[in-house]
């Protein structure tokens, strides 16, 4: 049926128990849009909230998604014909706004309410389509761009890393948390760790990491300090109980920079006089910008940057996918081969 497709389908809060992979219609590009053939997806933790009713405006039914690549394979009216068969990586967000330092008020992310990426097809506004890196493949393409685009903001405009830089990546596992790692430590960073197990600092070490501790010990941001010397910075996407430790872990002028707070809020407030002696910055990140997307694959591309795949899916297998997801249990990010 050329005029159905797979996709990947919520219709009601129930977790990802409550996900389904139904035949739905093909879309077809308005003005201004093309029609792309997606080659593969990936999750981001955004989807897995959203099945659970913990994000806010929820709108369903919903096809979820917001990470995708894929190739350019029909053009609605007022569209170069030229963008037919490039390969391509989806801008994962809408109206950024003309304000670099802030996303506006209209900002919103691919995959709910709009049609999202967990399906076969999915028109786009031909402005939002990217050249796919040449050195990735389809599912390494898919793994980039939410958690790409949050780990370039966090690391590159609000932390300013850069060569001979001191740097903490917490909660190291997650897409952004492992993106983070390698687009500090391309930049030339020597880069440091948490995580509560010792396989994922392993393999923060093999990608390129100089150490870790576990955030489960007390006092440990004090002890890497000890170890390691001060932090330039660190990426944060927790916050939650070690909140304070991780403004232990900088030195004078040191920036935090919060992308999430899978934690919670923090549960004791920190040190003003550290705060205000050291002049620490505390920072909040989200997202980025079309041009800071563009500067993302442009560095990937560069230094042929390869992202962490966990593992790979079909749409299919959309209920343990999420599963994995939501018991944290990935080194990289979960991916979706959708042109197998």
């Amino acid at each position: 049926m050329p005029d159905r497709m797979k996709a990947v389908v919520l219709r009601e809060i129930g977790g990802p128990q409550a996900l389904r992979t139904e035949r739905v219609a093909r879309p077809a590009p308005a003005p201004g849009e093309a029609r792309i053939a997606l080659k593969a997806a990936a999750i981001n933790r955004r989807e897995v909230w959203i099945s659970l009713g913990r994000y806010m405006d929820i709108r369903l039914p919903c096809i979820l998604g917001a990470d995708g690549a894929g190739v350019v394979e029909s053009v609605g009216e007022g569209v170069d014909p030229a963008l037919l068969g490039r390969e391509v990586v989806i801008y994962p967000a809408f109206d950024w706004g003309e304000d670099p330092r802030a996303a506006g008020r209209d900002f919103r992310v691919l995959g709910m309410p709009q049609p999202g990426t967990f399906a076969q097809y999915i028109c786009m506004p031909a402005g939002h389509l990217y050249d796919k890196p040449a050195h990735l493949t389809w599912q390494q393409a898919a793994a980039l761009p939410l958690c790409g685009l949050t780990a370039w903001r966090a690391v590159t405009t609000q932390a300013g890393i850069g060569p001979g830089q001191r740097v903490l990546v917490t909660g190291i596992g997650g897409g952004v948390a492992s993106t983070a790692l390698l687009l500090a430590v391309h930049a030339g960073a020597e880069v440091w760790v948490t995580s509560s197990q010792p396989d994922k600092i392993e393999r923060a070490l093999a990608l390129g990491a100089r150490g870790g501790v576990s955030y489960r010990e007390a006092d440990w941001g004090r002890r890497l300090r000890s170890e390691a010397g001060s932090m330039d910075a660190v990426i944060d996407g927790t916050v939650g109980a070690d909140f304070s430790e991780c403004l232990e872990t900088l030195g004078r002028g040191g920036r935090l920079v919060i992308y999430g707070a899978t934690a919670g809020k923090p549960v004791a407030p920190p040190d003003p006089f550290r705060l205000f002696l050291y002049q620490l910055q505390v920072r909040g990140s989200t997202m980025g910008s079309p041009a800071e997307f563009g500067a993302m694959l442009d560095f990937v591309a560069d230094r042929r940057l390869v992202p962490v795949v966990d593992a790979v899916y079909t749409l299919d297998d959309a209920i343990a996918a999420h599963r994995r997801v939501l018991e944290a249990g990935q080194m990289g990010k979960v991916v979706f081969d959708i042109a197998g």
